[in-house]
C-alpha cells in the first residue's frame, strides 16, 4: 500500500463531483508531508507519469484543477465516466474491481524510504556536469 492509499479511498467515498482541499487536510489525510516539489504547480498536473499521487487521484477517478499555491489549496473534479471525452485513463478495470494480479504487491515491505527523504530530489545535484 502507498503512502497515498489513504488518500485515494477518501477520494473515492466522496458523493460530490467537486472536492476542495487545503494541503494541511491532505498530509491529514496521508499521515504525513507532501514532498517539497508539491510547492510547484507543475506536482499537481494530471499526467500520470508525474508522481505517485497523481495515479491515486486519477485511479479514484478524479483530475486536479485550481491549484493555488500561495493558498495551499485545490480542488479535485471527478471524471466523466467511461466512454466519454474525460475517461480516467489510469484507472483500470483491476484497478476499479480490486482484482489485481497474484504478484501485484509481492514486494511489499521490501523497501523502506527513511523518514524524510523526498524521493522526488535529485540523488546527485552535480550529475550530468562533464568531468574534467
Amino acid at each position: 500500500m502507498s503512502k497515498y492509499a489513504a488518500f485515494g479511498t477518501f477520494l473515492r467515498k466522496q458523493p460530490a463531483g467537486h472536492v476542495p482541499m487545503s494541503f494541511s487536510k491532505i498530509e491529514e489525510i496521508i499521515g504525513g508531508r507532501l514532498p517539497r516539489s508539491a510547492r510547484y504547480s507543475a506536482w499537481w498536473s494530471n499526467n500520470p507519469s508525474n508522481n505517485v499521487m497523481t495515479k491515486v487521484w486519477l485511479g479514484a477517478g478524479f483530475r486536479s484543477e485550481q491549484v493555488d499555491i500561495p493558498e495551499r489549496k485545490v480542488v479535485f473534479r471527478r471524471l466523466e465516466e467511461k466512454g466519454t471525452s474525460e475517461a480516467n485513463p489510469y484507472a483500470t478495470s483491476a484497478l476499479r474491481s480490486g482484482n489485481f494480479h497474484p504478484l501485484f504487491g509481492a514486494m511489499k515491505g521490501l523497501i523502506r524510504v527513511a523518514p524524510g527523504v523526498d524521493l522526488t530530489e535529485p540523488a546527485d545535484p552535480d550529475w550530468g556536469k562533464a568531468y574534467d
